[in-house]
């Protein structure tokens, strides 16, 4: 399962987000666009197109999967509405790259304290720079 996780990575950082964004539990697309604009602090704002290109790709590698919402009126009669659900590999792949992130920043943050005093940034990581 170890090479299975570390094959996928790094993941792009719109990939991570959508991982991310499912959690909690299944969404549907429209959802996962918002739910990856607030988590990105709107550093990542998909398309639709780029979004679904992305969540079939992440079908086929079997890091998430379609389940039908029948909770949901679907858009066209006769036909559930679809939603997205991550998988236990998706998982293992999310929460091996959260670990990847972990020792990048750790190892940033200790050279850079060691060679310049505290870490600081000359703003806030979470804004867009200027």
């Amino acid at each position: 399962m170890e090479n299975e996780t570390l094959q996928h990575l790094p993941l792009t950082e719109a990939t991570f987000y959508i991982l991310l964004s499912l959690v909690p539990g299944c969404k549907h697309g429209y959802a996962i666009l918002k739910d990856v604009e607030t988590l990105s602090n709107r550093s990542v704002i998909l398309s639709t197109s780029t979004l679904y290109s992305a969540l079939q790709r992440l079908g086929e590698q079997g890091l998430i999967a379609r389940v039908d919402d029948e909770n949901q009126p679907a858009a066209n009669p006769g036909l559930p509405r679809k939603a997205y659900i991550l998988t236990e590999v998706g998982r293992k792949v999310l929460e091996s790259e959260v670990v990847r992130l972990q020792h990048l920043f750790s190892a940033g943050q200790q050279r850079l304290h060691n060679e310049s005093g505290p870490l600081s940034f000359a703003h806030d990581p979470g804004e867009a720079n200027p």
